[in-house]
């Protein structure tokens, strides 16, 4: 009996759809490209629970005759290509001929299309594999396709479906990312009776940003415009030494094509490296303009991925158009090699003379208010000696000599503090002097509207004034005004992902840090003994809330083997 039997079309069909569709973001995805490929210059989506229930894509574009539109749903029909060489020259956002044919093999599927030549326009509607009926239809110059029920023949797929709003949050990133790439293009998304969005034609990239992420962001950011060899980069980056905790605002796009890509991210880095401060990632809107044989988008069933026949240009054209850029912006004057030449040795008094102890006496210092509590005396405590660097402090204990990152220390004590307030007594609340307004991005609006109430638990009231502006009313007693507002968007970004499953501890743990000393402050003797104590009375000294080390020691034993007193 023979074990390899081939699969039954239709079962073969909805594996092979499996590898295109994946959730309602895919199907929005699929849709919005083969839109923009019909030069359409306004798309709207419309979703109803989240795309689970029904996506609708409407488009201007070109849209398609009778017989186009009967034939688009067989699959690897196409418009992007009509020879094996065009292949290594693909402009188009689709061209594998999958998208209709996928979609349709799990969803019940209404397409509306005329390319404004006859009067009559076309409907198309099937349900799976099957074709239920094309008919004339009235209908304007475009497209628009109606997507129900999707997986409804695949329930084992359904299951693994997210949330409504989990499915809608990934559409409305999708849509804002390309968005970017398209800023003469009009979006727009409903999601039931309810706007999320509409960006409106614009006619550069920097107003589409401010449409997305508003003032804020902008501000922050700086030109990119180079060109090489035939290859282009333009776009936005962070302005030193600013940046953000995490890789969300790192988009790469690539012939207009959004695209992830670990090279591209790394020539990225590199070119920040020595410019932005500890721990923050640069902030990157970034258009590479390739010549199209250069590059493979035929590398992933969904296109999220490309591969570049040479990838060390790429890298250098990244980060020349990122130092040319912070060049501009800093007034950073370029130095070219020179002869060398014999430099007189430095007089003495010249030299660098570190110093172990740094104890200002009368430094302008920040009073935390952790630290307006009476230092305590108690016997056991590791020793102060003093600080290094204006970050780390030194002690000794009976067996060695501990070396305190006094930002994590203090976060640690902090955390631990803010928790009982959290658990027992409650936050303690001021209000603005004057209303903070900021705009927040459609996904942060989302967001917001989700943890409306864990924010406000916390200390922060956020009202809507109309749109995507928001004014902060109130905020913790123990932050700055000027601090209020940055550490609100810090809380909202740190608790997007649904990863996070301790929401509260992870917001108490930012605003611990957000309010701990930073590295590079200096401390009074008093400050650094206080610390020192309280951290040895946390449930945890070792580590500071986000899981970074708070002491180094270096053992007596090591100690007394390196100077060879034993």
């Amino acid at each position: 009996m023979k074990k390899i039997i081939l699969l039954p079309s239709k079962i073969a069909q909805k594996i092979a759809a499996g590898e295109v569709i994946e959730r309602p973001f895919s199907v929005v995805k699929e849709l919005v490209e083969n839109s923009l490929d019909a030069g359409s210059t306004e798309i709207k989506v419309e979703v109803i629970e989240g795309g689970k229930r029904l996506i609708r894509v409407s488009d201007n574009g070109q849209g398609m005759s009778r017989e186009d539109a009967s034939i688009s749903f067989e699959r690897h029909s196409t418009s992007k290509l009509k020879q094996e060489e065009d292949l290594d020259k693909i402009s188009t956002m689709g061209f594998r001929g999958e998208a209709l044919p996928s979609i349709s093999a799990v969803s019940r599927v209404s397409l509306k299309t005329s390319d404004g030549i006859g009067e009559k326009g076309t409907q198309v509607v099937r349900e799976g594999e099957e074709m239920l009926r094309c008919e004339d239809v009235a209908f304007p110059r475009g497209t628009s396709i109606e997507v129900k029920d999707l997986f409804f023949n695949l329930p084992a797929r359904q299951k693994f479906l997210r949330s409504d709003r989990a499915e809608l949050s990934q559409i409305v990133r999708y849509i804002t990312h390309i968005a970017l790439a398209f800023p003469e293009v009009r979006f727009s998304v409903q999601h039931g009776n309810r706007r999320v969005f509409d960006y409106p034609a614009v006619t550069s990239i920097k107003e589409r940003l401010y449409q997305v992420y508003g003032k804020s962001v902008l501000e922050r950011l700086m030109a990119v415009d180079h060109e090489e060899d035939g290859r282009g980069i333009l776009g936005f980056v962070s302005r030193p030494p600013s940046g953000r905790k995490d890789r969300s605002h790192q988009l790469f796009y690539v012939n207009n094509r959004l695209v992830k890509d670990r090279m591209l991210q790394a020539a990225l880095n590199q070119g920040f490296r020595g410019y932005l401060e500890k721990d923050r990632f640069a902030e990157a809107f970034l258009f590479l303009t390739l010549p199209y044989p250069e590059v493979d988008v035929n590398v992933h069933p969904t296109k999220a991925e490309v591969r570049f026949k040479e990838s060390q240009p790429i890298f250098y054209l990244i980060q020349a158009g990122i130092a040319k850029a912070i060049t501009k912006e800093l007034g950073i004057k370029e130095v070219y090699p020179a002869q060398p030449e014999i430099r007189e040795s430095r007089r003495i008094d010249e030299k660098y003379q570190p110093s172990l102890m740094a104890f200002p006496d009368n430094v302008d210092v920040r009073m935390e208010k952790s630290f307006k509590r009476e230092i305590k005396r108690e016997p056991g405590y590791p020793r102060v000696l003093g600080q290094y660097l204006d970050t780390y402090i030194v002690a000794t204990a009976e067996d060695g000599v501990l070396i305190i990152d006094q930002h994590n220390a203090h976060e640690r004590v902090l955390y631990e503090r803010y928790m009982e307030i959290d658990q027992k007594e409650g936050w303690p609340r001021k209000m603005s002097l004057l209303p903070m307004v900021f705009d927040l991005s459609a996904s942060q609006v989302l967001n917001f509207e989700h943890n409306r109430a864990l924010l406000e638990e916390v200390g922060f009231l956020v009202e809507n004034m109309g749109g995507r502006s928001f004014a902060l009313k109130e905020y913790p007693d123990i932050f700055k005004e000027e601090e209020a507002k940055q550490i609100f968007l810090s809380l909202l970004e740190g608790i997007k992902e649904e990863k996070v499953l301790d929401k509260k501890g992870s917001m108490i743990a930012t605003l611990a840090c957000k309010s701990a000393v930073k590295a590079g402050q200096p401390l009074v003797f008093e400050k650094m003994n206080y610390l020192v104590e309280e951290l040895f009375q946390t449930t945890n000294p070792s580590l500071c809330p986000h899981g970074r080390p708070i002491i180094l020691k270096i053992g007596r034993g090591q100690i007394e083997k390196e100077i060879k007193r034993k």
